[in-house]
């Protein structure tokens, strides 16, 4: 077999992959904290409008009727924080750390959101 040309030897290709620039790190980060802001808020919204509509009134003196949560209702509340950690891990493989602290911020913000949901539905 024919060895490679020296122009090939000679290419700039690194074995690494090289990091994004600061600049687009920061950009990037800026754009999905917004985002994230935005989910969360709506997340938390829904939380209290789901929750003071399933309330009891408390002059009510029926029981509380079981009522079972259908799966998809799991996986909705507790799928988002799995995908926002893999947004995270992605985001610190692409090295880009400042986009990385962002999105491991929204993860735990996910968490603490799926664990008030769990206990709303729950309850």
């Amino acid at each position: 077999m024919a060895s490679p040309s020296t122009d090939d030897q000679d290419s700039s290709t690194p074995t690494r992959r090289e990091r994004p620039s600061r600049l687009t790190d920061i950009a990037v980060a800026l754009l999905l904290l917004v985002a994230d802001a935005v989910i969360v808020v709506v997340a938390g919204l829904l939380l209290v409008a789901v929750g003071m509509g399933t309330a009891q009134s408390p002059r009510s003196s029926s029981a509380p009727h079981t009522r079972d949560t259908p799966p998809v209702t799991w996986l909705i509340v507790w799928g988002g924080p799995v995908l926002a950690a893999a947004g995270a891990f992605v985001h610190a493989r692409l090295r880009m750390p400042v986009t990385a602290v962002v999105q491991g911020l929204f993860t735990l913000a996910c968490v603490l959101l799926a664990f008030a949901w769990t206990r709303m539905l729950l309850s």
